[in-house]
């Protein structure tokens, strides 16, 4: 064992791999001794830290070698890694257990809802519990720093606080209180204050009976209080070491002096500080931490002597030059060449996100051509590291990324949400078939026939969303063959399709949706890594009891479910590739790599936004003496310059995010400001990049235009295809020849066909059931949407529409009746055959006049055909259905009457709003020309116009051989269904390889 040194506080430049010097100090010092390093008390940050320095000591060692003994300093519960430390426990004054952390979350919660009465969101459990979150990370940070309820309640700003910041304070207060008092009966203690009490216990037994083997805290920064006391107690240890990580010993007093001192607290109406502190620089928290454990620079020590040359000593007066603090910044014009050295580090600027993530991909397939090099992807942008794993399987490369993944986008964590959304919207068609369709519902032989079927419950859901609950899913579908596997189906959902609508213990609700999760997955929801994440979750609101089980509704339970479960992430123990990583900035702390490649450079992400305090204002943690939030930007800071100690370093980012430009990192500009270095530009790995995914040559897309056989062609024609078949024959050709059916969206908003359906179906009822009673067609209507299978939202939110319509048609019919113009019949349909082809056609309405000719009345639940279009044949139906009368196409049967005669009034009955209507809703529009309106036919030329435009189209298109060009007629071409069968984007607008006219 060596002597010990004077000084025992030690560090290691940022500018070297931390990990790796600590490792070869600690094997130079006790490496002699095969026991020696396992006899080494080494504190540690975090798991991450330990698993880097064991993969260093591995590295470094000569031989096989017996580990030192780690204790986590970081860890919130300290009980595995102290518990050695205090042995034997029995001695002295034992520590409170620590109250579980979710069972903390759901008691705040309760209190927050009885104190905070008047906040909003309070009674809300789900806002309940994200507000207990947050107020648990502040009361956690209070007990780190070692303040109490009586300093923040002893705070006096009132007079310069916002309302709302006052009574968010006092809400503050009082919560504390009441948990303080709930914590005491209980006999237990927040997770924070209990770490306090075991930091101070090891810093006095080690004070009182210093330990008989060496005890080294390496990596640990915050100034915590406590683990400040700590670290000063092992300095003074006989073999106690403290290495701080990234502590700079070159820097010289004057920059270290501008850095500043601590915060000072300022008092509520004092004036602040002339010069406040460089928080956002990289070794103002270092700063803090010696000043913490009362110990000055001058008194640290390099852990091994640190380069005076090389790429180590320039690295390290560049990671200075970069960060010198504003007041210092005029230095940066007598930089000397060796201050701004960049040997071994590029820059990328990327496009778009995606393109930055195919070209880290890029780098790290090149890097990995070299045998033994480790590449680490360090970002704070998770999406960002998302698309990187997307695009590194592209070579079967599966990073180890840190973070895992989100419960909820697992199999199992997304199946219990789709349990929990179906039970929430009551089994609203999306929900209900995005639970039936996942991957999960019924695995195993069966799985291919139960996805048959829900593919044909999928049709049948089709369009507006049917009434509540299982009972209208029930009337939608029609088929014996789906109606029998839909009973069994139902039988698997009962769980939560029996469970009550009215709020409920949360335990209860869940409990429900495990049933059904379990009856729908056979047990499979609780497979895997994840489905014990989830299972464990599951587990620990099942247990909720008392008052800490908090009523809720389904729609709520939904939401809490799935904000506890974002809190979890799943990491796979093994199958990652071992020389490829990802990090977050919290667990590349004392990573080392070959190659870091630093991604999502921009403002806003590296460094992130701090986020508001939302229960205690600036001013009140300022004048409490709390960090401020603004030095998260310094340890942000610190993290770039870690990973800027690893030989070869690439920065990315990327220009665009999305649809909006971004700014740079304040990092990389201060790079690019203190050397200006064209070479840094890695322009080479991009272009490579973006033209690894070459784009095809570009195939010109014509017009489409079908030319079918004489044989298809001879379809059965009704008279409202003609106006699409003149204006866009290939939407014709697309629905009629090719039977191409457009699907209505699921849970579709209700469609102008879906509403003139209906009210065609009322009319007709009000016509041969009620024999046109005036008084019975508003009821007929109310009865008819009673009986609908439609979602109570949709009737409430049209009925009032529709009953003003139908009773303008109520008033219509009776002054027509007055004048001698009464209704023979309603929703008639009829045939005829012009030129061999048979056309068939359904009149809404049909009136006689008092001389005996016909009035044609077709009913829209929009804005009726211009007279333009009736002119120029795009709107020929009325027309045609005046020449299949004239033609007796209306014959009789059984139960109705021929209609014969010639028809001179045509007439659209529009049930919109209109202003002279006396309902508010309808009116009546005639393409006649008349009056003074400029365009339209006369009414003797409707019927032999549209008898003409008829012919063409049956002579070009039924009976001829023309194409069936698409959008022949783009103005009327008003149906867009078949848009993207015929490519529209790909050609429209474009004229002799010009683009021109208008655009799609």
């Amino acid at each position: 064992m060596p002597d010990p040194v004077q000084t025992s506080v030690y560090a290691i430049g940022a500018q070297r791999g931390f990990a790796d010097v600590l490792a070869s100090g600690l094997l130079g010092r006790f490496g002699k001794d095969p026991l020696g390093l396992a006899r080494v008390t080494l504190l540690i940050p975090n798991h991450r830290a330990g698993r880097a320095i064991t993969e260093a000591l591995v590295r470094h060692a000569a031989n096989g070698l017996l580990l030192p003994r780690m204790a986590l300093i970081g860890d919130i519960d300290l009980d595995e890694s102290l518990g050695a430390l205090l042995d034997p426990l029995g001695e002295g004054e034992m520590v409170s257990p620590a109250v579980d952390p979710l069972e903390r979350r759901f008691r705040l919660a309760a209190i927050i809802a009885r104190e905070g009465a008047g906040r909003p969101g309070a009674q809300d459990p789900a806002e309940a519990l994200r507000l207990a979150a947050e107020y648990a990370r502040v009361l956690d940070q209070l007990q780190i720093e070692e303040k109490t309820l009586d300093q923040l309640d002893a705070v006096d700003v009132e007079s310069d606080l916002a309302d709302h910041w006052a009574q968010a304070r006092d809400l503050f207060v009082r919560v504390g209180r009441a948990w303080q008092r709930e914590l005491a009966t209980q006999g237990r203690i927040d997770p924070a204050e209990r770490r306090n009490r075991l930091l101070a216990k090891t810093a006095e037994r080690w004070r009182v009976s210093p330990p008989d083997s060496a005890v080294i805290a390496a990596g640990i920064t915050t100034a915590a209080p406590a683990v400040a006391r700590l670290l000063r107690s092992i300095a003074h240890l006989p073999q106690g070491m403290v290495v701080l990580p990234g502590l700079d010993l070159e820097m010289d007093d004057a920059l270290w002096e501008a850095i500043g001192s601590p915060v000072p607290v300022t008092i509520p109406g004092e004036a602040p500080p002339a010069e406040r502190p460089a928080i956002t620089h990289p070794q103002y928290h270092l700063k803090q931490l010696l000043n913490a454990m009362d110990i000055s620079r001058d008194e640290v020590q390099p852990w091994l002597s640190e380069p005076r040359t090389g790429l180590v000593a320039d690295r390290a007066n560049l990671l200075r030059s970069i960060f010198m603090p504003a007041r210092l910044s005029d230095r940066w014009v007598t930089l000397a060449a060796t201050e701004r050295r960049t040997k071994g580090i590029r820059i990328i600027e990327a496009e778009t996100p995606d393109e930055e993530a195919q070209t880290i991909a890029l780098l790290v397939r090149q890097a990995l051509d070299i045998p033994a090099r480790r590449i680490a992807i360090v970002t704070p942008d998770r999406t960002l590291a998302a698309r990187i794993i997307a695009h590194l399987r592209r070579w079967n490369i599966e990073a180890d990324d840190s973070a895992g993944e989100a419960l909820p986008v697992t199999p199992p964590g997304r199946f219990l949400l789709a349990v929990a959304h179906c039970l929430a919207e009551d089994f609203a068609p999306v929900e209900l078939l995005d639970l039936l369709k996942h991957p999960l519902a019924q695995p195993g032989e069966g799985r291919l026939a139960w996805l048959d079927q829900v593919r044909a419950l999928d049709i049948r859901l089709r369009g507006p969303r049917p009434a509540q609950g299982l009972r209208g899913i029930d009337a939608s579908i029609g088929q014996p063959e789906l109606r029998e596997w839909w009973g069994g189906a139902k039988a698997l959902l009962a769980p939560i399709a029996q469970f009550p609508r009215d709020p409920q213990p949360l335990s209860s609700v869940i409990a429900a949706i495990v049933s059904t999760a379990e009856a729908l997955s056979g047990q499979a929801v609780w497979n895997g890594i994840a489905g014990r994440c989830a299972s464990d979750l599951v587990q620990q609101l099942l247990a909720r009891t008392g008052s800490h089980d908090p009523m809720v509704t389904s729609t709520q339970a939904a939401t809490i479910l799935s904000r506890l479960m974002a809190e979890k992430a799943v990491r796979p123990p093994f199958g990652k590739h071992p020389r490829v990583a990802i990090y977050g900035l919290l667990e590349a702390r004392l990573q080392s790599a070959d190659l870091v490649i630093c991604a999502g450079l921009n403002e806003g992400v590296w460094p992130q936004i701090p986020s508001p305090d939302p229960w205690l204002a600036p001013m009140v943690r300022n004048a409490l003496g709390l960090p401020p939030l603004e030095m998260r930007v310094g340890l942000s800071a610190q993290d770039l310059a870690g990973a800027l100690a690893s030989p070869e370093v690439v920065l990315t980012r990327a220009r665009r995010d999305g649809s909006a430009p971004t700014v740079a990192s304040r990092f990389l500009l201060r790079l690019q400001a203190v050397a200006p270095d064209k070479d840094m530009e890695d322009a080479g790995t991009l272009a490579l990049a973006r033209a690894l995914d070459r784009r095809m040559p570009q195939v010109r897309i014509e017009k489409p235009a079908p030319r079918p056989t004489r044989a298809q062609r001879a379809v059965r024609l009704s008279v409202t295809e003609l106006d699409r078949l003149r204006a866009d024959p290939f939407a014709f050709y697309a629905k009629r020849i090719l039977a191409l059916r457009s699907l209505d969206p699921v849970d579709a908003e209700p469609s102008a066909a879906w509403r003139g359906t209906l009210v065609h179906e009322i009319l007709e009822l009000w016509h041969k059931e009620d024999g046109l009673d005036p008084v019975a067609l508003v009821p007929r209507a109310n009865l008819f949407l009673a009986r609908a299978n439609v979602h109570p939202l949709i009737k409430a939110l049209w009925r009032p529409r529709l009953v003003a319509g139908l009773e303008w048609i109520v008033q219509q019919t009776l002054d027509n009746a007055e004048s001698g113009r009464r209704m023979i019949d309603a929703e008639r349909s009829g045939e005829m055959v012009i030129d061999g082809v048979k056309i068939s056609g359904k009149a809404d309405r049909i009136d006689r006049m008092p001389d005996g000719t016909l009035a044609i009345v077709d009913y829209k639940t929009g804005k009726p055909p211009s007279a333009a279009q009736v002119e120029t044949g795009f709107a020929l139906q009325l027309g045609l259905l005046g020449l299949m009368a004239e033609r007796g196409g209306f014959n009789g049967d059984a139960e109705r009457t021929a209609i014969t005669g010639s028809a001179g009034v045509f007439e659209y009955w529009s049930l919109t709003r209109h202003k002279d209507s006396e309902t508010g809703f309808g009116y009546i529009d005639s393409p006649v020309l008349q009056g003074r309106r400029k365009s339209g036919l006369p009414a003797d030329a409707i019927v032999p116009t549209s008898e003409k435009f008829l012919r063409e189209a049956l002579a070009n298109w039924i009976l001829g051989d023309a194409p069936f060009e698409a959008k022949l007629v783009p103005d009327h071409a008003l149906y867009t269904e078949y848009d993207q069968l015929m490519r529209l984007a790909e050609w429209y607008g474009r004229q002799d390889g010009r683009t021109g006219g208008n655009t799609a």
